[in-house]
């Protein structure tokens, strides 16, 4: 009798490990497609970088006649060596980074303030105060409004005797209704014993939100400001717009600008351009991987709070 029961138990541990080494199969096969399909995406996302160094650095001739597609052909330097001795391009270099640094710390200044305060439902109108932050993502506020905002912005900094431009791209955008939410959502996940605490020993509103707060949500205060941080070092439109001083202007115009003339020449030639051993094309090449070059130190740095802050910020618990 125990033999048999003995047989039919080792019958059922078969068939478990046979069930088991099936699901193993299908999750082995699930994961070499998701990371083929994962790979492919970024060889695509890779390939325009690796192009823009390749083409900065190829001959003149050969990027006209599209002989370079991924390795440089006819390798030199002068694209990189004219816009290194170019000076309007090192100022506006200067001034993105004076706007990314000076716009990240104000954006976030405010979106933390306003997050903190929208994840307190003893704010009066909290529930008001937060349709009208996502009724704002409904709806845009549009481009004259915008227009509107920063003509105001500049008579306020004009009155107070603040003529750098530089101030108005910082002033002028302020936090992102998108950016609010993450925060709210982290901030409402701290444990509400923690803060009782706090309130209990002497601790006031700011000195919970700076010390218990933003310290235990800091992967989300990390991928907001790395968002902010992209935004501000890309951003041209409205300082396209609404900047009149060349030397107040941020790289990514300067960028722009070099893109739209060598265009106009070209219709107007009926050609490409070439500049000694260089095409007109890398010279803007070598430009955007000087202006990329920040973004891919600074990443790896804060990557580990990426996934963690976008899942913590973006799900309510």
């Amino acid at each position: 009798m125990a033999d048999k029961t003995n047989a039919k138990g080792l019958k059922r541990n078969i068939k478990g490990s046979s069930g088991s080494a099936k699901l193993d199969t299908s999750e082995l096969i699930f994961k070499i497609v998701a990371y083929f399909f994962v790979s492919i995406f970024a060889l695509m996302c890779l390939y325009p970088l690796v192009y823009a160094l390749s083409a900065s650095i190829s001959a003149g001739a050969d990027v006209l006649a599209g002989k370079v597609l991924l390795f440089p052909i006819g390798f030199q330097l002068d694209a990189f060596a004219s816009v290194i001795n170019n000076k309007l391009f090192w100022i506006s270099y200067s001034n993105t980074f004076f706007v990314t640094l000076y716009g990240t710390v104000y954006c976030m200044g405010l979106s933390i303030l306003g997050g903190y305060a929208l994840s307190k439902k003893r704010l009066v109108g909290h529930s008001l105060f937060n349709f009208l932050l996502i009724f704002t993502m409904w709806f845009s506020a549009g481009v004259i409004p915008m227009h509107l905002n920063y003509q105001a912005t500049r008579s306020i900094l004009t009155s107070i005797g603040i003529v750098d431009q530089k101030w108005l791209i910082v002033l002028a955008m302020g936090m992102s209704a998108y950016n609010v939410i993450l925060l709210r959502n982290a901030f409402e996940s701290v444990p509400k014993e923690i803060e009782e605490a706090a309130t209990v020993d002497g601790a006031n509103d700011f000195q919970i939100m700076s010390k218990i707060y933003v310290p235990m949500s800091k992967a989300t205060v990390a991928t907001v400001g790395l968002f902010y941080g992209i935004s501000r070092w890309n951003g041209y439109f409205w300082a396209m717009k609404e900047v009149d001083n060349a030397y107040d202007l941020p790289l990514q115009v300067i960028i722009q600008t070099q893109i739209s003339d060598m265009q106009e020449q070209m219709a107007e030639n009926g050609a490409s351009l070439i500049n000694g051993t260089y095409a007109a094309q890398s010279l803007i090449y070598a430009m955007i991987i000087f202006a990329i070059v920040p973004i891919l130190i600074i990443y790896p740095f804060i990557q580990k709070y990426f996934a963690a802050g976008v899942n913590l910020g973006g799900v309510k618990e």
